[in-house]
């Protein structure tokens, strides 16, 4: 009886400390995708300001309200903007931010093409 009782404590403890290390993990990767709108070029996850801290703080009251990772993008979303995202989401404001870095390449792949086939000749 007593080594069941000793499973059953390990389990418990176990399972607490798996839930609480996948919360840490989930919280690390929202703030890693958050922008500092303190610093400039930080994560919220690389910052130590005052507004990084609040927000880190903020994710964390949210992961234990229950949210998902979307649910809380689209928080942080509405009250700061598009522009508190790293990897915003693809709608009718960020087409410029998605597709001018292709639209660059192929302008550019085009250039070298056409210097190259002057060269040729």
């Amino acid at each position: 009886m007593k080594i069941l009782k000793i499973i059953f404590l390990f389990f418990i403890v176990f399972y607490f400390n798996s839930a609480n290390a996948l919360e840490d993990k989930l919280q690390n990767k929202i703030t890693k995708n958050l922008r500092c709108l303190v610093c400039q070029g930080q994560s919220v996850y690389d910052s130590d300001s005052a507004f990084a801290v609040s927000l880190k703080l903020l994710v964390k009251k949210k992961i234990d309200q229950g949210l998902s990772e979307k649910e809380i993008y689209d928080f942080l979303t509405i009250k700061y903007g598009d522009w508190i995202l790293y990897d915003p989401k693809f709608n009718k404001n960020t087409y410029l931010l998605w597709f001018l870095p292709l639209l660059i390449f192929l302008i550019g792949g085009a250039i070298v093409y056409k210097k190259l086939i002057k060269i040729k000749k």
